[in-house]
């Protein structure tokens, strides 16, 4: 991999997170899951072509944006470790989220989750969150780790690198049909 690539694709995550958090409008103490095939990133197949360039790539582009807001980051594993979640402990223990007893590498948790878990000051997996919002890079399907109710999100580029990007946000219920008030300005 290219310096030039790797830089893209820094940039691109980058972008991505920028524009998702502008939309989003999460507080300081949200939880931000990202899933992240690295083979996608780089034009292979997901599952088959892992890439721990792409993926730290991905991480220096993410990460820093992230972390100036107070917004936790939480990687999602591959389907190998049943898409369990690396994050930090401190998240974990403020949300509940139970511990279990895997450490990820490239070809069994995936690029992305070993990348994050060798850059966190004190990276634990869970097997489920609520994240406030995510971005899914290169069809890694994260609904499963998103609160209820989920919003997709249209950013200004659909890629990051070769892979394709969705991105949702999450909003409370609505609640108590037509006679009801969904904001105090109603």
């Amino acid at each position: 991999m290219t310096e030039e690539f790797k830089k893209q694709i820094e940039t691109e995550a980058r972008q991505a997170v920028t524009e998702l958090l502008a939309q989003a409008k999460l507080k300081k103490g949200d939880v931000f899951v990202v899933g992240c095939s690295s083979s996608e990133i780089v034009g292979g197949h997901i599952g088959k072509d892992s890439s721990l360039e792409a993926a730290q790539a991905v991480y220096a582009g993410v990460a820093p944006v992230l972390a100036e807001n107070g917004i936790w980051l939480a990687a999602q594993c591959c389907e190998h470790l049943n898409r369990a979640i690396i994050i930090e402990r401190e998240a974990a223990e403020k949300y509940g989220w139970e511990e279990v007893c895997v450490v990820p590498r490239p070809h069994a948790g995936g690029s992305w989750a070993t990348t994050c878990w060798k850059q966190f000051k004190d990276p634990i997996a869970v097997e489920e969150i609520r994240a406030h919002a995510g971005i899914d890079i290169g069809g890694t399907l994260i609904g499963m780790h998103l609160r209820r109710v989920a919003v997709p999100v249209r950013l200004s580029l659909s890629k990051i690198g070769e892979a394709n990007i969705l991105c949702a946000r999450t909003r409370p219920k609505l609640i108590g049909g037509e006679r009801a008030k969904y904001t105090e300005e109603d």
